[in-house]
C-alpha cells in the first residue's frame, strides 16, 4: 500500500477535515479546526512524488497545468469518499492540500441555518450569496442549498465548480454539474455563467466568483430572471457589498450599486468554531436579508460599511440576523462560550454582545 493511502485511511477513520501533506513533516490532519500529527512516518521526496503520481493518475493536461502554473486544484476518489486536492510548490516539490468531503449533507437544521434562507430558495429570480472565510463551510451550505432544492422543487440546476466536491442525483430537479478548470466542462467561470444564458436553467450555482466579470455575469442571468446562488471568500455581509462595489471603477459604481441594491435579495456570511466542549464544530451564521432599508444603504453615493451593520441589526424582524446576535444566541445555548464569541469580535462591540446576551436570556431566548 502507497504511504498516501495509509494516511488517507487515517484522515477518514479520525474524521479529519482536511489533510496536510509536505515533504520532510509528518502528515498533518485537521480535525475540528486543531491540526494534529497522523501516526505516519516523515513523508520523504519520494513519497511525495508517489503521491502526485497517484492524484494525477497520468493525466496530461492536469500534469501539463502544474507545470506550467505551479499550482492545481483537482479531485480524487478514495473508496467511495471525494476529496478536493491541492497541490502546489514548496522549494521545488510539491505540497498537497486535501479536503475530505462527506458522503451524507447535513440538514439545515443539523447545520444551525436560519429558516430564512430555506425561504428564500423559492424566490424565482435574484442573487444569493454564501460567503465567509476560507474553512468557513461555504461549500457544506451552498451544497445543502442544492440539495433541499433538489427535494422540494422542481427546476433545473446548473452548477459550475471546481472541483466538483458533491455529486447530485437528480430527485424533484433536473441537475447539470460541470467543473471548470482546463481540460474539464467549462474553461473559465465566466464562460460557464455565459453560456448558462442558453441553456434554459431556473437555479444557476456558481462554486466562487472571483472577478469582476464573473460576478458581472452572475448580475446578468439574475436580471435575466433566474435565481443564482454563489459564494465569496468575504468576512462580514457588509464586507461582501462593499467588496462587489470596489471590483469596479469608481465612474461605474453608481450603476452597480443601483443593479445590486435591485437583484442582491440575501447574504449569508458564516464562521464555524469549536464548541465549547471541543467535540464539534459549531456554524455561526450572519444573515443580511436586502429589504428597503439595506438596499437604500447599498444605492447611496457614499457606501458605509456600518449603516448596512445597523441595519441588520435592526432587522430582526424580517429574518436578519447580525453576527452579535448569532454569537450570543450560541452562548446562551451554550454551543460556544462568552470568551470564544469575544473572540470574533472588536472591542468596541464586546460590551454590545454582553448586553445582546443578558436581553436575550431575559426574554427565554
Amino acid at each position: 500500500m502507497v504511504v498516501l493511502e495509509k494516511i488517507l485511511d487515517e484522515a477518514i477513520e479520525r474524521e479529519a477535515s482536511d489533510i496536510h501533506i509536505i515533504c520532510g513533516l509528518k502528515p498533518v490532519l485537521r480535525i475540528n479546526k486543531s491540526l494534529i500529527p497522523a501516526k505516519i512516518n516523515v513523508i520523504t521526496e519520494s513519497d511525495i512524488y508517489n503521491a502526485y503520481d497517484y492524484i494525477i493518475k497520468g493525466n496530461v493536461l492536469s500534469d501539463n497545468e502544474f507545470k506550467k502554473n505551479r499550482r492545481l486544484d483537482t479531485s480524487l476518489t478514495y473508496k467511495e469518499t471525494r476529496m478536493r486536492v491541492n497541490i502546489s510548490n514548496s522549494d521545488g516539490i510539491p505540497v498537497f492540500t486535501i479536503r475530505i468531503i462527506n458522503d451524507v449533507l447535513p440538514s439545515f437544521e443539523e447545520l444551525g441555518i436560519p429558516e430564512i434562507v430555506r425561504k428564500m430558495t423559492y424566490m424565482q429570480q435574484g442573487l444569493i450569496l454564501i460567503t465567509g472565510k476560507t474553512n468557513s463551510g461555504k461549500s457544506t451550505t451552498l451544497n445543502s442549498l442544492i440539495n433541499y432544492i433538489n427535494e422540494k422543487q422542481n427546476k433545473k440546476i446548473l452548477t459550475l465548480e471546481a472541483p466538483i466536491e458533491y455529486k447530485h442525483k437528480p430527485k424533484k430537479s433536473i441537475i447539470i454539474q460541470k467543473e471548470v478548470g482546463n481540460g474539464s466542462d467549462s474553461l473559465t467561470f465566466i464562460d460557464g455563467v455565459s453560456n448558462a444564458l442558453r441553456e434554459d436553467c431556473d437555479i444557476l450555482v456558481i462554486g466562487e466568483i472571483r472577478d469582476k466579470y464573473t460576478m458581472e455575469a452572475a448580475i446578468d442571468m439574475a436580471e435575466a430572471g433566474h435565481l443564482v446562488i454563489g459564494t465569496l471568500h468575504t468576512k462580514s455581509c457588509a464586507e461582501t457589498v462593499d467588496r462587489i462595489i470596489n471590483l469596479y471603477d469608481f465612474k461605474d459604481q453608481a450603476q452597480i450599486k443601483y443593479l445590486l441594491s435591485s437583484i442582491l435579495k440575501l447574504v449569508v456570511s458564516q464562521r464555524l468554531l469549536k464548541s465549547a466542549d471541543n467535540t464539534k464544530l459549531v456554524l455561526i451564521p450572519e444573515v443580511m436579508v436586502v429589504d428597503n432599508i439595506v438596499s437604500s444603504c447599498i444605492r447611496k453615493e457614499k457606501f458605509s460599511v456600518s449603516e448596512i451593520e445597523d441595519a441588520i441589526q435592526g432587522g430582526g424582524n424580517n429574518g436578519s440576523m447580525s453576527l452579535i446576535n448569532a454569537l450570543a444566541l450560541a452562548v446562551i445555548n451554550k454551543k460556544i462560550t462568552l470568551e470564544q464569541a469575544e473572540k470574533q469580535l472588536e472591542l468596541k462591540n464586546i460590551e454590545l454582545l454582553k448586553r445582546t446576551t443578558q436581553n436575550l436570556t431575559s426574554k427565554g431566548n
